[in-house]
């Protein structure tokens, strides 16, 4: 997303990688096959840092396998505006790279990723060559969008309690996993709060019998 001196492939090259290749099935064959012998992937550790606010956008993602977080940062606390799963793109990224100005987000990934890495030189021209990739991004723009409006529901509605295992939970479908590895204090952060709340409302999931905790690893083990 930013400039992440990514390995270009060539096109046979790109179709021993081992990925579902079912993943891009919402792009046209023709734009397929233009994109994947302009772009690049890169297989990204967990935890990586992929954007920076104030960072020009070099490359725009398409998470092929993980998913990364997007967040912004205020006076030391994070906030976290979206997820990017497979077949999913970054609206911020986006933007910021069609008006070439500065990110005004972060990007890190969540678990061991591949992304695909289009240049956006050519997103000019592919867009204007191929009206149907607009597509990609006017539905999601219309995701981000509807999580906004979620995220605004559960703050002025719910109390933290809801909020926090509403994230966990969320958290777990993305892992397809019912356990997460992930500190009081992370979660603090990305939650815009102080870890001392998390830690009492965790104690109070664990009593109301929704989560385990052990050792740093939370366990859903009821339902809201």
């Amino acid at each position: 997303m930013g400039d992440t001196n990514p390995l270009y492939l060539t096109r046979q090259q790109f179709n021993q990688l081992d990925f579902d290749r079912s993943i891009l099935s919402f792009l046209k064959p023709d734009l397929l096959d233009e994109i994947l012998s302009e772009s690049s992937i890169q297989e990204i550790p967990k935890g990586t840092e992929i954007l920076r606010e104030h960072q020009y956008v070099k490359v725009l993602p398409i998470v092929v396998e993980g998913f990364v977080k997007v967040y912004s940062r205020f006076d030391e606390k994070e906030l976290l505006l979206y997820y990017i799963e497979p077949a999913q793109s970054c609206v911020m990224s986006f933007y910021a790279a069609l008006k070439n100005t500065p990110s005004r987000v972060f990007a890190e990934t969540e678990e061991d990723s591949k992304i695909l890495l289009m240049p956006v030189t050519l997103l000019p021209k592919w867009l204007k060559e191929y009206p149907q990739f607009n597509e990609l991004f006017y539905n999601q723009f219309n995701l981000r969008y509807s999580e906004l409006l979620d995220t605004i529901s559960h703050l002025l509605l719910d109390k933290m309690d809801k909020r926090l295992f509403d994230h966990l939970k969320r958290k777990t479908e993305l892992t397809n996993s019912n356990s997460i590895k992930i500190s009081h204090n992370r979660l603090a952060n990305e939650l815009g709060t102080a870890r001392e709340v998390i830690s009492r409302v965790m104690k109070k999931l664990e009593i109301d019998g929704r989560v385990v905790q052990n050792s740093g690893e939370i366990t859903i083990i009821g339902e809201w």
